[in-house]
């Protein structure tokens, strides 16, 4: 069996790797925004973060890798999407950092045209990817949604929305619509801000 990361930031970057192509699909603010998502996420699965008036709030104390948790702690109750985007550049970085660290991808810097600086990434093992991108099918197409894996569910709800097509193309993400909502239900508020998030980048950007 095929060993992949523990953590859900780490496994969503995995994901938004093509294999195909042999690069990131997402880059930039809009991977940030999945994986403080995905911080999120694991947070309120583990019970470390809870809810009160649709606001995330500090729950039993425990491990903060990414800070996450010490700024909600710090800070007076906001919203889950203003938690999405805090630091999504930030996350990018340390994400990968600890991928890198931790023997799973290759980062080679250089500069396109010779001018603009770029991080080409390569996953080490694609079977990790594919393990990953396994238990996300799985958890789409499989068993009952109450026996699926807590962190395959919340990489569906994270992957459809976080619009990453390397685990769910548009297309996917209509035929199984249901079946989305109903993991999204088991994952937590942090992928339903993240949707948001990213609905709104749209608008700008087809009004722009």
């Amino acid at each position: 069996m095929v060993e992949v990361p523990e953590s859900l930031p780490a496994r969503m970057y995995l994901l938004a790797y093509d294999l195909r192509k042999q690069r990131m699909t997402k880059g930039g603010a809009r991977l940030g925004y999945v994986l403080r998502a995905a911080a999120l996420t694991e947070l309120y699965l583990d019970g470390r973060l809870g809810e009160e008036r649709r606001r995330p709030v500090p729950g039993t104390p425990g491990d903060d890798p990414y800070g996450v948790l010490a700024q909600i702690a710090a800070s007076r109750p906001r919203s889950w999407q203003h938690w999405v985007r805090k630091d999504a550049r930030p996350i990018v970085a340390a994400v990968r950092e600890e991928l890198v660290r931790d023997g799973w991808i290759r980062v080679r810097g250089r500069r396109i045209l010779g001018l603009f600086p770029h991080r080409e990434v390569t996953v080490k093992d694609p079977r990790v990817v594919k393990a990953l991108w396994g238990g996300a099918s799985s958890a789409l197409r499989g068993r009952p949604v109450a026996h699926v894996n807590s962190y395959d569910a919340a990489a569906v709800a994270l992957a459809a929305a976080g619009e990453l097509t390397s685990v769910l193309p548009g297309s996917d993400r209509r035929r199984h619509r249901r079946r989305i909502e109903e993991l999204t239900a088991r994952s937590g508020p942090a992928a339903p801000a993240v949707r948001k998030v990213i609905r709104q980048l749209n608008a700008a950007a087809a009004s722009g």
